[in-house]
């Protein structure tokens, strides 16, 4: 679409799942001149009963739990949608192949590593030193700190399952409170390592000689429920397993029995396998119906966040910034560099000079 066009009728963008902190962060980066769109703010997640609300926009942009599956596209396509904005760095909710030479998908490949990772990490010092226990003991004026036992991280091994932006600077963090830590990536940075003293292993030396075990590293369909029965019973006694990845990288039901045998000593989740119907909702006032999360739920060092592990200021920032490029770069100037595609995933796509995809 030429640019002159553009400028004459503003561009329109539905944004599905979104919350007050999306529109306070994205109407800000809006009000830049060079945006000014159109976005309206859908409270409701993306799917069948909602894909008609995209009619007579330009584009959808969708969160972490919107499946966007085939049926889906297929509508969006009859409504004339030409791009998928993701506002998020994981695209496994999006049909790739059913959207590829049909809808451009871009997402947000990165918006603050840092906020992941210092997440991952407050997750481990919590789940060690108890200090979410402490601070319910100490509100009810209880004072004692029987069973809020922790152990020294310093001299401990730490196993770091994936070593892109996050988990590096996972590893840099837990370098500085004088932990061993090994790693573990299909593509290894051994300059990286050389440099903060990290040591490339493979995931079975992971998994016999950590203490801490934490995963950052996309889902694909080779390593879904990575951490499973077989890879848990390889594990070291009382082992603490950290997830601020994704869900599927772990069989949640194999967790629970991991648990309750005590091979797993604590366990801190920011994601879980089927998420997409409780995170970011509010059920105080009703009982969970998913017996597994509700299990979960019981368990005394279990530690879950609901997917909050993003959720910094910056973050938020970059996040509407980067995306409303996306949208700015495709309209504008015919432009992907965020483009993802099944090709993509599979790491066969050569994008064209353009950067785009298709």
């Amino acid at each position: 679409m030429p640019t002159k066009e553009i400028k004459m009728v503003k561009l329109r963008i539905a944004m599905f799942d979104s919350k007050p902190y999306d529109k306070e962060f994205f109407d800000r980066i809006n009000a830049d001149p060079k945006y000014s769109y159109e976005i309206h703010y859908i409270p409701g997640h993306f799917n069948k009963d909602t894909v008609s609300l995209a009619r007579g926009f330009d584009a959808v942009c969708v969160f972490v739990n919107d499946a966007v599956d085939e049926e889906l596209i297929k509508e969006l396509r009859e409504y004339g949608i030409r791009l998928i904005a993701l506002r998020s760095a994981g695209y496994n909710n999006v049909d790739l192949k059913s959207s590829y030479g049909k809808i451009h998908v871009v997402r947000v490949p990165a918006y603050s590593p840092y906020a992941v990772a210092e997440h991952a990490v407050a997750l481990m010092l919590s789940l060690n030193r108890k200090t979410h226990k402490a601070y319910f003991r100490t509100r009810d004026s209880n004072f004692t700190i029987n069973n809020l036992i922790g152990f020294d991280m310093h001299g401990k091994t730490a196993g770091v399952i994936g070593t892109g932006k996050i988990g590096k600077i996972v590893c840099e963090i837990l370098k500085g409170f004088g932990m061993q830590v090994l790693v573990h990536d299909l593509y290894p940075d051994h300059k990286f390592a050389e440099q903060t003293g990290a040591k490339y292993v493979d995931l079975d030396t992971i998994y016999k000689t950590s203490d801490i075990i934490t995963l950052h590293c996309p889902l694909t369909p080779e390593n879904v429920h990575m951490i499973n029965i077989d890879t848990i019973s390889r594990m070291k006694n009382g082992v603490m397993i950290i997830n601020t990845g994704r869900g599927k990288l772990i069989n949640t039901r194999d967790l629970i029995e991991g648990l309750k045998s005590r091979k797993i000593g604590s366990a801190g989740l920011d994601v879980y396998e089927e998420e997409g119907d409780y995170f970011f909702e509010d059920f105080s006032a009703e009982a969970i119906s998913d017996d597994v999360l509700a299990r979960l739920l019981t368990f005394p060092n279990v530690l879950i966040t609901a997917h909050q592990a993003f959720f910094t200021r910056e973050a938020l920032a970059s996040i509407a910034e980067t995306t409303l490029e996306n949208v700015r770069l495709f309209f504008e100037e015919d432009k992907l560099p965020n483009e993802i595609c099944y090709r993509c995933s599979e790491g066969k796509c050569v994008k064209q000079e353009k950067g785009k995809c298709f």
